[in-house]
């Protein structure tokens, strides 16, 4: 059987490695580089994947030793325990989770800035400039019809 702190050097790796590809997906995000973003979304989903799975293990090691299988259990856990290295090394751990979830949440302000930019494109590209023929641009692509004629009945 394992230990609950077996798992914790690996997620703390991963874990920073998730926050290095971040910071990366930071800086894409900012020079709205959609190449960049394309070649590192594979790579921190499998890093998440990973780090979830490391996730399971611990709490299954903490059913097993008669807590509970989340983090609340990791803290009873630890506090029967006397492992100094493992309080530090969970410690760490959930440093390192808190800075994640932080470029995360920033990351994510970033991506909406970047859907409104496009979305305000898109509608700066269907109005004319004098906003009377809103929607020359239709669904396809294709030019549409105008607003109101201005044709002039004679007679």
């Amino acid at each position: 059987m394992h230990s609950p702190t077996t798992t914790l050097s690996d997620e703390q790796h991963l874990i920073a490695s998730l926050i290095e590809l971040m910071k990366q997906e930071q800086q894409f995000l900012v020079k709205a580089d959609t190449d960049g973003l394309d070649q590192i979304t594979p790579q921190k989903a499998e890093l998440v994947q990973q780090a979830a799975r490391l996730s399971t293990a611990r709490h299954e090691a903490l059913g097993a030793a008669g807590v509970a299988a989340s983090e609340a259990g990791m803290e009873v856990w630890l506090a029967n325990s006397s492992d100094a290295a493992a309080r530090a090394a969970w410690i760490a751990l959930l440093d390192l989770a808190r800075e994640a979830k932080e470029l995360n949440r920033v990351n994510g302000m970033l991506v909406n800035k970047q859907m409104t930019n496009t979305q305000m494109v898109i509608n700066a590209m269907r109005t004319p400039a004098g906003g009377s023929d809103a929607g020359v641009y239709g669904p396809s692509g294709q030019a549409g019809a105008g607003g109101p004629s201005r044709r002039f009945v004679v007679g």
